[in-house]
């Protein structure tokens, strides 16, 4: 069994990530993140924060007027032995409106240090599947 905090695979964190969520944890959030100056948090909104402080604050911003539920997939994960990134759609439920606000495209991408694995950088931006559609219709050629 690991010590609290230490996250032995990125997927521990993400799961940390998403329990902090629906308790409206900041707290927990920005101990989830790599204590680095360059840790980025880019929000649906357009609103990006760099280092832990604004991304804890951030959050705690959020929590204060908000109640968010989100449903995760999981569409693609890659891992090396330091770095790892997983793609994911979230929906989001805020407060007790039962109607899905969303999808959200998001990437985060995980280090590992001496304390485990940690988040580095948190990117969601509204998904426009329209396009990936219109994308995936066009013939592409290889070179």
């Amino acid at each position: 069994m690991n010590p609290p905090g230490v996250y032995a695979s990125p997927d521990d964190v993400e799961m940390a990530f998403y329990e902090a969520i629906a308790r409206g944890d900041a707290e927990q959030i920005g101990r989830l993140w790599a204590e680095d100056e360059e840790t980025l948090c880019v929000h649906p909104t357009g609103v990006r924060l760099s280092g832990v402080l604004a991304i804890r604050e951030s959050w705690q911003s959020i929590f204060a007027t908000t109640q968010i539920r989100v449903q995760v997939e999981g569409v693609a994960h890659w891992q090396g032995s330091v770095l790892a990134i997983h793609h994911l759609t979230e929906t989001l439920f805020v407060g007790d409106d039962p109607s899905p606000h969303g999808p959200l495209h998001v990437t985060h991408i995980y280090t590992r240090g001496a304390h485990g694995w940690r988040l580095v950088c948190r990117h969601a931006s509204a998904a426009d599947d329209g396009q990936q559609t219109l994308a995936d219709s066009v013939a592409h050629t290889l070179h």
